[in-house]
């Protein structure tokens, strides 16, 4: 795990494969579903559940763009050509009036309502990212299907993600860095250019050029949240820190990787040995 490798087409090869074998293990799963945010994380995940589905007949690729009123034209028309180039079935559907609702229920009388801290940004954030998965859950349910997760090994080592708000059923590239991540969808586009599918490789391009984002309207990007000015440097910092190297034990990336591991731990339960001893 403490290494970034390059060799994506075999990374490649090896997601498809085992990706297939789940589906075909488990033939009742007649739905994929993912949320397009327009980011890259979910742009390679829909590319590659693509990929999946072309070798298990019977099952569809049904996206999602959700936007919640801080949600850029930017973001969604890039989710938008990813869900048109990969899925069997694309829409959009604001969630913004479903999220206010919610929030003001949530933060009636609190005093909460006007404020514009960090802090309550990250708890709309929270809650946006929660509205997301339950229509997301919902659907898949419906479709008789399961949801998939948009989360690389990255975000998660940062807890750059919201407990019970980002996580889906099956994770293809949950175990990639980000770092990683880049590189297989370079690979992608690369790979659909090459095959004059010009739509699909323009597509991805967008989510690669992309400013990294939450998506939730906290920061501009990433790096005004995790400390550095590229994923690269957040690769290399967690990958010398895990390894053992205590030199930068203080920096700020760091910091949020030591500070957020009780998400990485949830849920937590009091083991029965205890309990029963």
């Amino acid at each position: 795990m403490l290494t970034i490798r390059t060799h994506y087409e075999k990374i490649f090869s090896n997601i498809i494969k085992t990706a297939t074998q789940y589906l075909n293990d488990n033939r009742s799963l007649k739905t994929l579903v993912v949320g397009l945010s327009g980011g890259i994380d979910s742009g390679l995940v829909c590319a590659l559940a693509y990929e999946v589905l072309r070798k298990v007949p019977g099952v569809r690729l049904v996206g999602r763009s959700l936007p919640i009123e801080t949600n850029t034209d930017d973001e969604m028309e890039r989710a938008e050509k990813i869900g048109i180039n990969f899925c069997d079935l694309f829409e959009t559907k604001d969630l913004t009036d479903a999220y206010i609702g919610l929030y003001k229920e949530l933060v009636s009388g609190s005093g909460r309502e006007s404020q514009e801290t960090v802090e309550e940004k990250i708890r709309r954030g929270n809650v946006k990212a929660r509205v997301r998965m339950s229509y997301l859950f919902d659907l898949a349910h419906l479709e008789r299907g399961m949801v998939l997760s948009t989360d690389n090994y990255t975000e998660l080592l940062l807890g750059f993600w919201t407990l019970h708000g980002d996580v889906g059923n099956y994770g293809l590239i949950q175990f990639l860095w980000k770092t990683e991540v880049y590189g297989l969808a370079r690979y992608l586009s690369d790979k659909y250019r090459s095959k004059g599918a010009g739509d699909k490789a323009k597509a991805l391009q967008l989510c690669i050029d992309a400013m990294p984002t939450d998506g939730l309207g906290i920061t501009r990007s990433d790096f005004d949240q995790i400390g550095v000015s590229d994923y690269e440097t957040a690769d290399r910092l967690l990958i010398e820190y895990l390894k053992g190297d205590q030199r930068k034990s203080d920096h700020p990336l760091i910091q949020r990787h030591k500070k957020s591991a009780y998400k990485r731990l949830d849920p937590q339960n009091i083991p029965r040995d205890i309990i029963t001893r």
